[in-house]
């Protein structure tokens, strides 16, 4: 298997973080390879924010767990209960990929800085919850323009242990010959 299908396969969903931070010249590979995505007919529409700042983060994973526990359906809150309670799970670091309203270029870009990631060793998860973080106030100090809405966000860190990718299940493939 060549190198690229190892990282592919290699990819999993962390969702329990060290307080280490990857190195700064890392994330910046990270966030330049979302940058190379493609983006139907080269519309690039989105702007990534790649956030640091533990405290901005913290006050985010508050004010999302907050609207996630007010929601009247708690099917929500009650698997993130089961997993820790958190919503961010520990990451030091995560890229907020923002968008004019384009779900499949964004899902794209953070697919790519996924699997860049995991390339760098580097572990992620792909967290689209992070969306009920933000009013207008919080937007803006993460970085996000007028006129863009969160699309997702990858969380990035060093797994506390490792993982262990999602088996493949063959009966989602049909092969038409």
């Amino acid at each position: 298997m060549n190198e690229t299908l190892q990282t592919i396969h290699a990819r999993y969903t962390c969702r329990a973080y060290t307080n280490q931070m990857p190195p700064h010249d890392d994330l910046m590979a990270i966030a330049n390879a979302a940058l190379t995505s493609p983006s139907a007919m080269n519309r690039q529409p989105w702007h990534f924010s790649l956030v640091t700042n533990r405290n901005l983060m913290t006050e985010l994973e508050q004010v999302g767990l907050q609207k996630i526990k007010l929601d009247p359906d708690q099917s929500t809150w009650e698997r993130l209960k089961a997993r820790g309670g958190t919503l961010f799970y520990g990451a030091p670091c995560m890229l907020v990929i923002a968008s004019q309203n384009s779900a499949v270029d964004c899902g794209i870009a953070t697919q790519t800085a996924a699997l860049a990631a995991t390339s760098l060793g580097i572990d992620s998860c792909i967290c689209g919850l992070a969306g009920m973080c933000y009013d207008d106030e919080l937007a803006a100090r993460v970085g996000i323009p007028q006129g863009y809405t969160h699309g997702l966000t990858l969380l990035l860190g060093y797994a506390k242990q490792p993982g262990k990718p999602r088996e493949i299940d063959s009966s989602k493939l049909t092969i038409v010959a």
